[in-house]
């Protein structure tokens, strides 16, 4: 079930990528595994994926050791910032920043472990009063406010865009995103790279990869619903 459930997700992306004349290598596949037990992520392992997700530190922490090192982490969920020390030496990439106090805890607790970590800005796209993210508007001045920390790099944007039943209703937010995207990118700011474009989920990805995501975010279209009690 898995396994065929990974390769529809990845037939999809293969088809989103044709229709908007991208290649399969642009797009890199998150799989969201928050709530899964180990043995659900080591069967999508054996199935090619090296890219997961979780939305809770203690989560994240614990998988860590369990899989083989080559995996890459992705904390795509609200951090806080008492929180940051525990998974600095864990994460490929921290999606959800969203104020630069949170940039500067990860810049402070990198600069111990020597490291230069990757992280997206989080936009609340929609400006919904139920996400975190910051405001399209805050973005370019928040992203410079960034820039200037040594041992942090901002890569790109990210957003959760509206829980929507036609994918299609999203399309606008992916393309204000993609805009904001190109208009960050054009500032050429100091220690910025826009490289990744982190939008889309289990119900919106092909849209979001069509408006030029690449990364997606996709639990439930790989591992079933989730197990809210845990």
């Amino acid at each position: 079930m898995l396994k065929e459930n990974f390769q529809s997700v990845e037939s999809n992306i293969q088809r989103a990528c044709e229709i908007s004349g991208r290649n399969r290598s642009d797009v890199t596949l998150i799989a969201v595994s928050k709530t899964k037990p180990i043995g659900m992520l080591e069967e999508i392992y054996n199935c090619g994926c090296r890219n997961f997700g979780e939305n809770k530190v203690q989560e994240l922490s614990e998988k860590f050791p369990l899989l083989k090192s080559d995996v890459k982490w992705h904390m795509i969920g609200h951090l806080q910032r008492n929180k940051v020390k525990n998974i600095i030496d864990k994460v490929s990439f921290i999606h959800s920043v969203d104020s630069y106090r949170l940039a500067e805890e990860i810049n402070i607790q990198a600069k111990k472990k020597n490291l230069v970590i990757p992280i997206l800005i989080e936009v609340n796209i929609a400006d919904e009063s139920t996400k975190f993210g910051v405001s399209m508007q805050y973005t370019k001045p928040l992203v410079k406010d960034i820039s200037a920390l040594e041992n942090v790099r901002v890569k790109g944007l990210m957003t959760i865009a509206p829980n929507v039943e036609n994918p299609e209703n999203n399309r606008i937010y992916f393309k204000q995103l993609k805009q904001l995207f190109i208009d960050i990118s054009n500032e050429n700011i100091d220690n910025v790279s826009m490289d990744v474009l982190s939008m889309g989920m289990t119900g919106d990805y092909a849209v979001a990869i069509e408006e030029g995501a690449t990364m997606i975010r996709v639990g439930t279209g790989i591992f079933g619903e989730r197990n809210y009690s845990i």
